[in-house]
Formats: C-alpha cells, structure tokens, sequence
C-alpha cells in the first residue's frame, strides 16, 4: 500500500510539472533589472516630470530674451484721396486725385537697466528647474516603490501558487492515509471528513494563487508603464540586500533626499522671486533706434531715422507692486515652513522604515526555524499515525501548523522585501538606483 501511495505522489507531481503554470508558460520572464530598463523609457509618470523639466527650461529661455535687443519691422500703403474744386467753387470728389504713401521702417530696443529684476527673474527661473529635476526624482523614487512592490507581489504570487500545490499534494495524501485507516476500521468517518474539507480548503488555495498571479501581472503591467497588459513572469528571489544592521546617520542621508533638495530649491527661488519684486521699484532704462523710408511711389527713398534713450519711473499703479510684495514674502516664508516641515518628515519616515526593515529581516530568520520545526514534527506525526501511536486530532494539529509555517514564511519573505523597497525609497533611490 506504501508503494501504491508514492506511486500516485509521483504522477501528481508529474501532472503538476507538465500541467502546471510552471510548465512551456507563454509569458515572458523578466528580471527586476529588465523591469527597471522597461519603465524608465515608458512610465508616464516620468515622462510626465520629464516634461515639467523642459517647460522649466523655456521659461528661462523667455525670461532670458530680455537681454536680447527686440527689433520690430512694419511696412504699409496709404492712399488718400484730395478734393479737386469745380467751377462753381465747391469741391467734386469724382474730379480728386488719389495720392499713395508708401512706407517701411525698423525699430530696435535694447534693455539697458531695470534694477536687477531681469537677473532676479532668471536666477528665480534656474531655481525653479533644479526643483523640477528633483521632482522627477521624487517621480522616479516613487515609481520605484511601486514597481518593486509589483514586482515583490507577482513574485509571492507565483511562490504562493508552488506552496499551495505542495500543500494541495500533501492534503491529498492525508486523505488517502485516513481513508485506508477508515476503511479498516481503526478511523471513524468525521477524521475522514475533516481531512477532505483540508483537501478541499487546499485545492481553493490554488485557484486563489492563480487569481492572485493575474492580478499582480496586471500591477506590474501597469508600473511597467506598458500601452497594453502582457502577462510576465517574474525572475528572481526573496533575498535583500540591504542588510545593513547599524544604524546610520538619518540627517545625513536626508541631505541628499530628492524631497528635501526640491523644496530647498523652491524656497531659494521664492526668495529670489522676492528680490525681482521689489526691483520693479526701480526705474527702467532703454536705448532705441528707430530707421525707415518713406515716398509716394515704391520703393519709398526718403530716408528717416533717429536714435536715443527713454526711461520709465513707475509713479502708481493701485498698489499692484506692493501687493507683489506683500505676496512673495508670504511665499518664502511658506517655503521656508515646508522645507522645514519636509526635513522632519524625511528624518523620521527614514528611522520608521529602516527600523520595520531590521525588524522584517529578523523575523525571516524566526518564521525559517518555524518552518524548519514544522517540517521535522510533521514528518515525524505522520510515521506516528499511520501506525497508530498519534490521534488523528494532535496529528491534523501538527500538519496545519506545518502548513501556517510554509505560508508564514512566505509572507515573511515578501514582507522584508517589501521593508527594502520602502527603505530605499525613504533614501530617495530612484530607478538608477539598482544601476549604479
């Protein structure tokens, strides 16, 4: 009868390896490091704060224009129509004359002073893009997170599938033991029943673990940032690799978060933002040169030019300068309590998640000895049972401990995963990060 049971453990592991998802699967394998390559090129998100970069950029470019002398060119015909007079002394405008003026001129106008404003207003704009970049770093940091935690998932996902078939072999194995123990008398019918609603409690597991595969390829599609969903399977395993267990300096990692630098860039150009506002108190000073021709036939000859300076002094203008003011004084002092703000923030999610990291990584070590101890007292149940030396009741306690032990390890394994991704992205490693 021995013979018999392995002989049916080995064609169900046989069906499972052929049969299984495991086997010839269509989906294509991908290693965190494909993953990584995949959504940086088509993650809309950062492509998104790309975009944000170069809008930075041009309005630099605008502000800078101001530098540049500004020429303007205007070109026209104007025809008039003169009032002849008949012989009675009034004026016929059927007999006028039609004269054509023909005209084209040139203006230029060079910036030559305006208090600094325009130089304020680029180092303002400089500010702004440096903020820019840190935020598609925040971006990439976040992406990351959410794409290690898919890839984290769909890994478990497709674990959990072999534990639960394991476990689905082992409960059809229990049931064939208490059915020959039933049979013979030496079992009554309710141990028998319990260990078909195990069996049948198993077999749900595995359908849930292909469900569960399915959604976590469609998490991973999506943080893949991938224009239709393809199913993937993900290559890897649960090791972390930051395993450094002193505990590190968190104000100085919190230093070089992208967070922390986008809002001290944005304080630094609020206040030079405040600096253009109260330059435009000041006078602006312009040099101009002005050329054109003028005639009645074409092309006009008549040359015409002049050259000179203006000056413009703001005298009043319903307080719209001071409210300026008044405004980007209250928005450093805004940014000033968010960078504050934001550094305590950064410090201390850094300690949360380095401290939960430590504590995952430890109890991977702790659930391991569980499942260890669980294997060893299940096999020994097992042999004990089946000749009668254990109760079908202390024996179905020890195997589901045995069983809570695979999954719990699991859980364990993919909870420390999840543990180093969060403490990586408290860091603000982006998706270079694995890279370098």
């Amino acid at each position: 009868m021995r013979e018999y049971m392995n002989y049916r453990y080995l064609m169900i592991v046989l069906i499972t390896v052929l049969c299984g998802p495991g086997a010839a699967q269509a989906e294509d394998a991908l290693s965190w490091s494909d993953c990584v390559k995949t959504a940086i090129k088509n993650h809309p998100d950062l492509v998104s704060a790309a975009e944000r970069v170069k809008q930075s950029k041009a309005v630099k470019e605008i502000t800078r224009s101001a530098y540049v002398p500004q020429v303007t060119g205007n070109a026209g015909a104007i025809t008039n129509k003169n009032a002849s007079l008949n012989s009675s002394g009034s004026s016929s405008n059927s007999s006028g004359r039609k004269t054509t003026t023909y005209s084209y001129d040139m203006s230029a106008q060079q910036l030559l002073f305006d208090g600094f404003k325009t130089s304020f207003d680029l180092s303002t704009d400089q500010k702004n893009i440096e903020a820019a970049r840190y935020f598609y770093d925040v971006t990439s940091s976040n992406v990351r997170l959410r794409l290690r935690s898919a890839f984290a998932g769909l890994l478990s996902a497709q674990e959990a599938l072999k534990v639960n078939e394991e476990i689905a072999i082992r409960r059809k194995q229990n049931v064939e033991l208490v059915k020959l123990r039933y049979e013979g008398g030496s079992e009554h019918k309710g141990s028998l029943m319990r260990a078909e609603a195990d069996q049948a409690q198993a077999l749900y597991s595995v359908d849930q673990a292909k469900r569960d595969i399915y959604l976590a390829q469609r998490q991973l599609s999506k943080e893949l940032g991938l224009s239709r969903f393809i199913p993937a399977e993900a290559e890897g395993d649960f090791r972390v690799k930051e395993e450094d267990r002193e505990r590190p300096d968190f104000d100085s990692i919190a230093d070089g978060n992208p967070l922390l630098r986008q809002l001290i860039a944005e304080k630094e150009a609020a206040r030079y933002g405040l600096r253009s506002a109260k330059a435009a108190f000041f006078p602006q000073i312009f040099m101009n040169y002005d050329l054109g021709n003028t005639n009645t036939k074409w092309p006009p000859d008549k040359n015409e030019w002049s050259f000179g300076s203006t000056m413009t002094i703001p005298i009043f203008d319903g307080g719209s300068r001071i409210a300026t003011v008044d405004k980007s004084k209250a928005l450093l002092a805004q940014t000033l309590a968010d960078e504050r703000s934001g550094r305590d923030g950064v410090i201390l999610t850094l300690a949360d998640t380095w401290t939960k990291l430590q504590d995952a990584i430890e109890n991977v070590g702790v659930q391991k000895k569980f499942l260890d101890a669980g294997k060893e007292r299940s096999k020994i149940a097992e042999a004990e049972y089946s000749i009668g030396l254990l109760s079908f009741d202390n024996w179905t306690i020890i195997e589901d401990d045995y069983v809570r032990a695979k999954t719990d390890y699991l859980n364990a394994e993919t909870n420390a995963l999840l543990a180093e991704a969060n403490w990586i992205q408290a860091k603000g490693g982006t998706l270079d990060y694995d890279q370098e």
